[in-house]
């Protein structure tokens, strides 16, 4: 196996690491032949009653930035934003208006982008916690489409599907999030993660019906990615046009000169809480061995645009890819050499033992019949949904119905999604406490910056201007930006929200944090 060109390396455990998911929704209106998108997101987003704050700081946001070393002066997809633009300015929105956002009470953000409903999780310190806040957007967005049902008089009228295509060409995402050291070279991450972001599809597949590119949908076959067909680059900026295995936007929300965001848009929107964690462990475990094992030898893919659509469109994602040196080396050995990779890792804690047991019974059930992840995986149930249907119903290879099936699957509705009943009756595994996530829905996690930003916002709601993931903005012109609160445990943070509760004024507050990290 070639050795990665850069050498450089510095010890860096997984749970130092943050993390955390933006999920994009599909949205319809069943009652109308036709439905404004935007307007239908922004109606949602705006339903959702419990208190939140609605004013996001925009101008911390920085799309064009490259962790490449230089500044874009245009996205692939500006066309596109430009005419949402023009569109929304026929509707009489601001670009607020549209935006239509919600900083949650549990830290989370609830937005409108353009044409689809979007939560992001609050920072998240550990796995379980990634999986609960995630876990409870879903049931925000249950109680966002009551609310919105109630004001429309009908009930069952709106649809929310969390996936990732509406099979006409259109693809949204579920994006990564990854705080790393800056310390840790964007083209040793490029080099040490693209072949593991390839094969881990094995794993985390959603599953589609059909297939989609340049020339439209057609109903040929299934795959194990919804988000394969839209995968053109190895690296790039761009999140809406040429989207790529490693998206190289610098844009971390927190300190950049001791921070880097990777912003992975690779991934499948997942329904299986199993595969939620994975997604998140696994790729973590891969980071901290690139950043910690100075020594590194992985494959290197000669195309690794090609080998994830091979990935996603071979039976059972069992596809022979060709590295650089010209030799071939298999999906789920692949996977298996990164296994072997992260198991030299000395810091590890309870949750990676847990990942790298999973990873290991994974691989095994895999090698011994695809067909054991049914439990597990999105597009191994969905799969032997769609087969039972086809028997019961002598359906036709390419009948229409089976997108509706698929579609199905990712229905948010408990009494219409198809994951739903596989969750409830066991046959597919659940990890989140349903108690713990309807907790979650209206309070942010117990450790790091996440719970201080609610206290703040909280406490002088009536004196801020606005407010982002990493600064709050006053109405008299000040501002203060939240370090990460990395170091402090559950017990500190919860008496540093309980003063900033009970601070006087702003001038106590700032002596509150002066000295933190």
């Amino acid at each position: 196996m070639p050795e990665m060109k850069e050498k450089e390396g510095f010890p860096l455990s997984p749970n130092q690491i943050l993390i955390g998911l933006e999920t994009e929704f599909g949205i319809i209106r069943k009652d109308l032949e036709e439905s404004d998108p935007v307007r239908e997101s922004m109606d949602l987003v705006r339903a959702y009653r419990p208190h939140s704050f609605g004013t996001w700081a925009y101008e911390s946001e920085d799309p064009r930035a490259d962790a490449r070393g230089f500044r874009v002066e245009r996205l692939a997809q500006d066309e596109e934003e430009e005419a949402f633009s023009r569109s929304d300015q026929r509707r009489h929105f601001t670009f607020r208006e549209s935006k239509s956002d919600r900083i949650l009470q549990n830290g989370a953000r609830f937005y409108n982008d353009h044409t689809h409903p979007e939560y992001s999780t609050p920072e998240c310190r550990t796995l379980r916690d990634l999986v609960i806040y995630d876990r409870a957007g879903t049931e925000i967005l249950r109680q966002a489409v009551k609310s919105r049902e109630e004001v429309l008089g009908q009930h069952g009228v709106l649809g929310i599907y969390r996936n990732n295509t509406d099979f006409h060409g259109h693809s949204y995402g579920c994006h990564e999030n990854y705080l790393l050291p800056r310390a840790l070279s964007f083209g040793r991450i490029v080099e040490g993660l693209t072949p593991f972001l390839v094969a881990r599809t094995l794993l985390l597949g959603a599953g589609k019906v059909g297939k989609e590119g340049g020339d439209g949908y057609a109903m040929e076959g299934y795959q194990l990615s919804q988000r394969g067909d839209f995968i053109e680059e190895r690296i790039g900026v761009d999140t809406m046009h040429h989207r790529p295995i490693v998206n190289s936007r610098d844009e971390p929300h927190a300190d950049r000169t001791l921070y880097r965001r990777l912003h992975l848009i690779c991934g499948d929107s997942n329904m299986s809480e199993w595969q939620t964690a994975m997604k998140a462990g696994m790729t973590r475990l891969v980071l901290a061995a690139v950043s910690s094992l100075p020594e590194l030898k992985l494959p290197v893919l000669e195309d690794p645009v090609k080998a994830f659509r091979q990935v996603s469109r071979s039976e059972n994602g069992e596809a022979s890819l060709k590295l650089e040196n010209g030799e071939t080396m298999s999906t789920v050995d692949l996977l298996e050499a990164y296994r072997i990779l992260v198991g030299n890792l000395s810091t590890i804690d309870a949750e990676d033992r847990w990942i790298l047991s999973e990873w290991d019974r994974a691989l095994k059930d895999y090698r011994n019949d695809p067909e054991r992840l049914a439990d597990r995986a999105d597009w191994v149930a969905k799969r032997q949904l769609l087969e039972l249907f086809r028997v019961e119903e002598s359906l036709s290879v390419g009948d229409p119905w089976f997108q509706s099936l698929d579609l199905a699957y990712h229905d948010l509705d408990p009494d219409l999604g198809m994951f739903w009943p596989l969750e409830a009756d066991g046959r597919i595994m659940r990890l989140s406490d349903p108690q713990e996530v309807e907790d979650a829905t209206g309070c942010p996690p117990s450790m790091g910056r996440a719970p201080v930003r609610a206290a703040i916002i909280q406490r002088f709601e009536d004196q801020i201007r606005d407010a982002g993931w990493e600064r709050i903005a006053f109405i008299d012109g000040t501002y203060i930006d939240l370090p990460l609160f990395l170091t402090l445990e559950r017990m500190e943070v919860d008496t540093l929200c309980r003063r900033i509760g009970a601070c006087e004024g702003r001038a106590a507050l700032a002596s509150i944090l002066a000295g933190l990290e």
